[in-house]
C-alpha cells in the first residue's frame, strides 16, 4: 500500500522544496508535479515528490488523524 502525507511547503529552490510534516519532521520533496506550489501551501507528498496541492483544511485533518493512529 502507499500512502501520500500532506505537508507544508516552507522553503522553495527552483523545483525543490522543504516540507514540514509537523512534529520536527521537514524533508526534501521535489515540486516538478505541481511547480504552482508555493510557500505556505499544503501538498501531498509521496516518494519525496509533491504530487497535488491541498486545502488547508484537509491536510490539517489527515495529519490529526494520522496523529491519532500513529501517536
Amino acid at each position: 500500500m502507499c500512502l501520500a502525507v500532506p505537508g507544508l511547503v516552507i522553503k522553495l529552490s527552483g523545483s525543490q522544496a522543504e516540507v514540514d510534516f509537523g512534529g520536527g519532521a521537514v524533508r526534501a520533496a521535489s515540486v516538478q508535479f505541481v511547480p504552482q506550489a508555493k510557500i505556505g501551501d499544503y501538498v501531498l507528498v509521496h516518494a519525496g515528490c509533491a504530487i497535488q496541492i491541498v486545502r488547508r483544511e484537509d491536510a490539517l485533518e489527515t495529519l490529526n488523524l494520522l496523529k491519532e493512529i500513529y501517536g
